[in-house]
């Protein structure tokens, strides 16, 4: 709901209330220099106010994506699986309709990994190869707000479930990075504008190049070879906005407009009262990010665990816009937690 009470500057009196003899901006009272100025600067309101209703109700239209994923193994013995490929579903995305296709035809036990609405696909397949086919179609109903107005939450003040993802972890070592973060974004302006500020950095420093990194580099490895691929880009930021005290938790998913096609890591950071999408590879619109998994970093959110002797041999993975309004991506902050 679009709140008027956020706007810079109190409303007005309408011009037509300017026309009362007995009021004190009565147009009656007034030279004809101050009339044009208090004209101009009502106009000035309305424009606002008007602006900032579109700019609303544009970034809050429902969007609809299909996503779907192919995966084919080579299974060589004895071995369980469990996917993250289907789309989670939270108060802002909930998937309207999803399809799964197994061969050979296995029992499949579905699972909620975390209390974040993440779905895991068990599996225990013989030796075989495996085809996996997963599609669906999902809503997304962001929430959205004004850069302006979403603030760092002190310490202090932060909800007990938040606290964790202020931690270095696996792959994100805030702890060795404090002086760092401080250094250079120590004195910018606390709030959504620095954590931006943060991916800019990271984007302009860190070259994207695939294959340049592997399932041991951490955000510290990155930051020395200066080069990585999505779930890098995120785990640096990541270690970067704990270090300076701001959650900010690993997000693995889809993404409209990504190329190559491919699973996506991106990141979450938490102001004000909610947690904010962020991507600081800068390679797909944030308003087209459709959650899979959610985690400290990556080793939380990995698309397939594997217990046994098994190669992938394929893998394929889409996500397109259904609707014509989806990409429209106006910069203000999105929320689809």
């Amino acid at each position: 709901m679009f709140d008027t009470r956020k706007l810079d500057t109190p409303l007005k009196l309408p011009l037509t209330m300017w026309k009362d003899p007995e009021a004190p901006h009565s147009l009656e009272n007034l030279s004809k220099t101050e009339t044009i100025r208090l004209i101009r600067v009502e106009l000035k309101q309305y424009v606002l106010i008007a602006t900032t209703i579109i700019s609303h109700y544009r970034s809050s239209i429902m969007h609809f994506v299909k996503i779907s994923s192919e995966l084919i193994y080579t299974v060589d013995s004895p071995a369980s699986f469990v996917f993250s490929i289907a789309a989670a579903n939270t108060d802002h995305q909930k998937t309207i309709e999803e399809n799964l296709t197994i061969s050979p035809a296995i029992d499949t036990q579905w699972c909620q990994i975390n209390d974040f609405g993440c779905r895991g696909l068990r599996l225990k397949v013989e030796p075989c190869e495996l085809n996996i086919r997963y599609s669906a179609t999902v809503q997304l109903s962001p929430e959205t707000e004004q850069v302006r107005y979403l603030n760092e939450v002190d310490y202090k003040e932060l909800p007990t479930s938040i606290l964790p993802f202020l931690n270095p972890s696996r792959y994100c070592e805030s702890d060795r990075l404090g002086r760092f973060a401080w250094k250079e974004f120590g004195q910018l302006q606390r709030g959504y504008s620095r954590v931006d500020e943060i991916c800019n950095w990271v984007n302009a420093h860190i070259d994207y190049v695939a294959g340049s990194t592997d399932a041991s580099s951490s955000a510290c490895d990155v930051l020395i070879q200066r080069a990585g691929v999505c779930r890098d880009f995120a785990h640096v930021s990541i270690a970067l906005c704990r270090a300076l005290g701001i959650p900010a938790r690993y997000v693995s998913g889809y993404a409209v407009g990504l190329e190559p096609p491919d699973f996506h890591g991106f990141f979450e950071v938490y102001l004000e009262d909610r947690w904010y999408l962020f991507d600081a590879t800068r390679m797909a619109p944030v308003s087209g990010l459709v959650r899979i998994g959610i985690g400290r970093d990556a080793a939380d959110t990995s698309f397939a665990n594997i217990v046994g002797e098994a190669t992938m041999t394929s893998i394929n993975v889409e996500a397109t816009s259904a609707d014509s309004n989806f990409l429209y991506d106006n910069g203000n902050p999105v929320s689809t937690a």
